[in-house]
């Protein structure tokens, strides 16, 4: 199985307001999938398709070679999956919702799941209802590691954790991906921390996947150029042109996906001189991309 994830096509509607639009996405087995976007922006919507919580009106989903939702039963006996929301009964004990949870999963590891109770330090007789956000977010991860699942998907499992625990839980999935080979979706907003774990990035805006690709193109690829006596823009530009502005009589500042250095001489042939060429940081990256697809004179990317 070379792809733990496919949909096409994929269409929802929530009422007037907001609808996923023709969504295909490819998680490749063994990547770490960043799924980024701003809040409201699909993301949270998307995983309750994938995992069969919410119908589709129209596309196809599979999830580790099974069909959802008809067969998502299957699919979800191999997933880890922690939730936007946390979703733990709030009178029990730790011990009791680490033992709670192993009944319905028959390769639980209660070895793991004793490691990174003491990893995370969490006492076997705290109550649920008393523990802090933090604490709360390290058992929902404890409980989704322990699985031993071959796909994690992960809804903002750091948002709103202090640095410190963010690093923890953050550790623990690389060390899982690292000794288990497996895929992980992990949806967030905060691009800087994806950055650091991912190998593939998806950026999702307004219900729309508005780009996919490798880390290392998401890195590299997106430029801000300095032009001199700017041409006008067709359609045989060899790159995508995300955005450009006048900065003065002489000059533009575009910025560009799939910049490589043999596209200057496109500029030399339409008669015009890219001045400079500025890297960018991911997250100016990401927020440039969300400007593109945002603003109407551009080319939706895919």
């Amino acid at each position: 199985m070379t792809d733990v994830i496919r949909i096409r096509d994929l269409a929802w509607r929530a009422g007037r307001e907001f609808a996923i639009r023709e969504l295909a996405m490819t998680v490749p087995t063994g990547a770490i999938y960043g799924f980024l976007g701003p809040n409201g922006s699909g993301k949270t919507t998307t995983i309750r398709l994938m995992l069969g919580m919410l119908p589709a009106e129209d596309g196809t989903i599979e999830v580790l070679g099974h069909s959802v939702p008809r067969y998502a039963h299957r699919a979800l006996e191999r997933i880890g999956y922690v939730p936007e929301r946390l979703h733990l009964y709030q009178g029990l004990t730790v011990d009791e919702s680490i033992r709670f949870h192993r009944a319905f999963y028959k390769d639980f590891d209660d070895a793991e799941a004793e490691r990174l109770r003491k990893r995370f330090a969490l006492r076997e007789d705290q109550l649920v209802q008393r523990l802090s956000k933090g604490e709360a977010g390290k058992l929902m991860m404890l409980l989704a590691l322990s699985q031993r699942a071959e796909l994690l998907v992960l809804d903002e499992p750091t948002d709103g954790l202090d640095p410190v625990i963010r690093r923890e839980v953050l550790g623990a999935l690389v060390e899982y991906v690292d000794s288990r080979k497996a895929t992980v979706f992990i949806s967030s907003h905060l691009v800087h921390e994806q950055e650091r774990i991912c190998d593939w990035v998806g950026v999702m805006d307004g219900g729309r996947l508005i780009a996919e690709l490798p880390m290392q193109e998401f890195r590299s690829g997106i430029k801000r150029l300095r032009v001199s006596q700017a041409p006008p823009v067709g359609d045989a530009t060899p790159f995508a042109l995300l955005s450009r502005e006048s900065l003065n009589a002489q000059h533009e500042e575009w910025v560009v996906r799939g910049w490589q250095p043999e596209m200057r001489e496109w500029f030399q042939r339409a008669g015009a001189d890219v001045r400079e060429i500025q890297d960018l940081d991911l997250e100016e990256s990401f927020v440039e991309l969300l400007r593109g697809a945002r603003t109407p004179s551009t080319t939706e990317i895919r």
